[in-house]
């Protein structure tokens, strides 16, 4: 049997196992549209403009949130999204994102069910059996040797390689991406939880800290997997954060980004109190299969090799 051949088979395993696990929990499948009249503001996602001004999607989060403010309840989808630029080992400008949510659910329970979802498709039983949790405080004191939100004299030090000009979010984006996130490699399952209120993106703070972000991402051995929140439901603290967003844009050289009107409406007219994730599928096949590639699993990068 040839690799695209396997590949067409093996997606087609997967895709039809996530379908029987959301059925079985009664979650409602959704399709939503690939292309939206915003873009999205976060400094770290470029969307693709088509010729019209619109764009594809970068995730359907906003219009997930839309049908929650319907009352449609729990939720989930499996797409295309696109994101300009990337490609990789572990990207590219098209790729498939898994994204649910959870009406009246706390993240860790969230997070947990990401894991059984894994657990779930792993018939091989190629992923890890640890699974660990480990607040972002904690792991940067693990591994850096001190906490960059309390401590200022040894953050010098730790930024020395680091590209001159970064305000203070992209420094701490910078320290998990080069030295936090890597020190998880061999370690298994890690939910790392608790981020810094500065790297909440969507996620609601915590209401007895509000340094903190209830935000959840799963690892699997140093290899990010899925970003999770306990929602931000709050409209004006929502567009407020946006603003924040076009400012940061703005001192990096970056175009402002139209907010998105809709989601704000939704907000107003009442998102539900809701946990919700976005997991790469196409890296979650990778490590189901034992590849190394996130291309070896994918129908049109197989076609043409």
């Amino acid at each position: 049997m040839n690799r695209l051949v396997q590949a067409a088979r093996f997606r087609h395993e997967m895709f039809g196992r996530v379908r029987k696990f959301f059925d079985r929990r009664d979650l409602t499948e959704v399709r939503t549209a690939l292309v939206s009249a915003s873009g999205v503001t976060d400094v770290h996602v470029t969307g693709v403009q088509l010729a019209d001004g619109r764009y594809l999607r970068t995730s359907p989060e906003y219009t997930h949130k839309q049908l929650l403010a319907e009352g449609v309840g729990d939720l989930w989808e499996l797409g295309a999204v696109f994101r300009a630029g990337e490609h990789g080992r572990l990207h590219r400008e098209e790729f498939l994102m898994l994204e649910w949510y959870r009406v009246g659910w706390h993240w860790r329970d969230l997070a947990a069910e990401v894991i059984d979802l894994m657990r779930d498709l792993d018939h091989d039983d190629r992923l890890p059996d640890t699974v660990v949790y480990r607040s972002w405080r904690e792991l940067a004191r693990e591994t850096l040797g001190f906490d960059p939100l309390a401590a200022s004299a040894e953050l010098p030090a730790a930024l020395r390689e680091a590209p001159d000009g970064l305000d203070f979010p992209e420094q701490l984006d910078w320290l998990f991406s080069i030295h936090m996130q890597p020190a998880l490699a061999g370690r298994g399952i890690v939910v790392v939880h608790d981020f810094p209120a500065c790297q909440a993106a969507l996620a609601r703070l915590d209401p007895g800290n509000a340094e903190i972000a209830q935000r959840f991402e799963v690892m699997v051995d140093g290899i990010e997997l899925a970003n999770g929140y306990q929602e931000l439901t709050d409209a004006e603290e929502q567009a407020a954060r946006f603003a924040e967003d076009n400012r940061r844009r703005k001192k990096l050289g970056l175009p402002a980004m139209q907010a998105d009107d809709e989601l704000l409406e939704a907000l107003r007219r009442g998102l539900p109190d809701c946990a919700g994730v976005a997991l790469g599928f196409d890296r979650l096949l990778m490590l189901l299969a034992g590849v190394s590639d996130i291309g070896q699993t994918r129908l049109n990068d197989q076609a043409r090799s």
